[in-house]
């Protein structure tokens, strides 16, 4: 068996945690590859014992190059792919914490002042937005943009800008040093500032619904733009949550299963009018509201077979038969990292005073993470030149402190 030189294959099986871990960091990263699943495809067993001295290894990640890894960890993974994850200086004048469009946005708002500027990134620049496969309601885009162009364009403009990102690396704690705010990384790094922004944003909530865990990856997703492409010609692949991103996903989804049903909790779905008019009056999906799933079941080789379904109304029990699932119930805050450093909401949201100040002195907050914030991408990057300002305010005040402390007294 060949695989394409030109393309980053990953050979691997369904049931594999370490495969479904690297599949999910490579889509965190916005890298695309060919998925090579040995239960599918077993004649791929004579490459990967070739390439690993005859020992069946996986995932076996094989490169454009020709060079290959067997059973990478994601650091591993983030050094091969070349990926940025040391700066190159121990202190700077802001740290960025989370490179979405709130945190790219006060970046360049920041370099424009002639701040140095370091932004770390736990998974690709961009954030949600880089994930979403079209924005049709953010400004200046008539027509749309897809999200990947976007985060693109936000990252361009902040090289420009002399800005310095970090990406696959994640923070394990924010503390004051002194005079200054010391943050940890996961690569054992420690950087100052003089200030700090978290923008980390959040993430999608899992169902907790039985056998959810042990099939992520592997019929269970949380991106239609990274995962849809799996489904081509699937007869039925379910979204679960119909709010706005769901709808959206599943809309998206019709371009490759032949049909889509939207799984929503409530008694009417919560999205936009424009999206519920859309949904309801295509061909390829239909809606099932007042429905909670209670467990995910697979078969024999660790893959989705169906959703078990409760009707909320009448406590029918029901098993819908579909071989992807798409979670889309909410979000939850990407703060777990601050422990009990910051003041935090009883959802985990860090809370702020409206200068966008936590509790702890030169640290700022702005973006989804934030107590308050509206979770939409133009108020995001809204807050992202805000919070800019705001920081700036504070290193004046440090600048005019330093200089009186050092004026000489008659």
């Amino acid at each position: 068996m060949t695989v394409q030189p030109q393309a980053l294959t990953v050979i691997g099986a369904s049931w594999c945690p370490d495969c479904r871990r690297t599949k999910a960091f490579l889509a965190e990263q916005r890298i695309a590859y060919e998925w090579i699943d040995l239960d599918a495809q077993p004649e791929a067993s004579a490459l990967v014992e070739k390439l690993n001295a005859g020992s069946r290894i996986i995932p076996t990640v094989i490169f454009p190059d020709g060079t290959h890894l067997a059973e990478p960890g994601n650091d591993e993974l983030a050094d091969k792919l070349g990926l940025s994850r040391v700066a190159s200086e121990p202190m700077y004048d802001v740290i960025v914490i989370g490179g979405g469009p709130t945190g790219i946005t006060a970046a360049i708002y920041a370099a424009r002042e002639n701040y140095s500027v370091l932004i770390i990134e736990k998974s690709a620049l961009g954030g949600q937005a880089g994930v979403t496969e079209r924005l049709d309601n953010y400004p200046g885009f008539p027509d749309g943009v897809a999200g990947h162009e976007l985060a693109e364009r936000f990252t361009r403009q902040a090289s420009r800008y002399g800005v310095e990102m970090l990406q696959a690396v994640a923070v394990t704690g924010v503390r004051r040093d002194d005079e200054l705010v010391a943050v940890t990384t996961s690569t054992g790094h420690t950087y100052l500032a003089r200030a700090v922004l978290i923008a980390t944003g959040s993430t999608y909530r899992r169902t907790d619904a039985e056998g959810e865990a042990e099939l992520i990856g592997a019929g269970i997703h949380f991106c239609a733009t990274c995962d849809g492409p799996f489904y081509r010609d699937a007869e039925e692949v379910v979204v679960i949550g119909g709010g706005n991103s769901g709808l959206e996903e599943g809309l998206f989804l019709t371009q490759f299963a032949r049909h889509v049903t939207v799984l929503e909790y409530s008694t009417q779905l919560a999205g936009s009018r424009l999206l519920q008019d859309k949904v309801l009056n295509h061909p390829q999906m239909d809606v099932r509201y007042s429905t909670r799933v209670t467990s995910f079941e697979a078969d024999d080789r660790g893959k989705l077979t169906a959703v078990v379904l409760e009707d909320r109304t009448t406590g029918e029990i029901t098993r819908h038969p579909t071989t992807g699932a798409f979670v889309f119930i909410g979000l939850d805050p990407n703060s777990g990292f601050l422990a009990t450093s910051l003041a935090r909401d009883e959802r985990g949201f860090i809370e702020s005073d409206q200068q966008f100040r936590t509790n702890l002195e030169g640290v700022f907050v702005a973006g989804d993470v934030r107590r308050g914030s509206t979770k939409q991408l133009a108020s995001a990057v809204g807050e992202g030149a805000a919070v800019a300002i705001q920081m700036r305010y504070h290193l004046d005040q440090l600048n005019n402190s330093r200089t009186n402390d050092s004026t000489p007294t008659a």
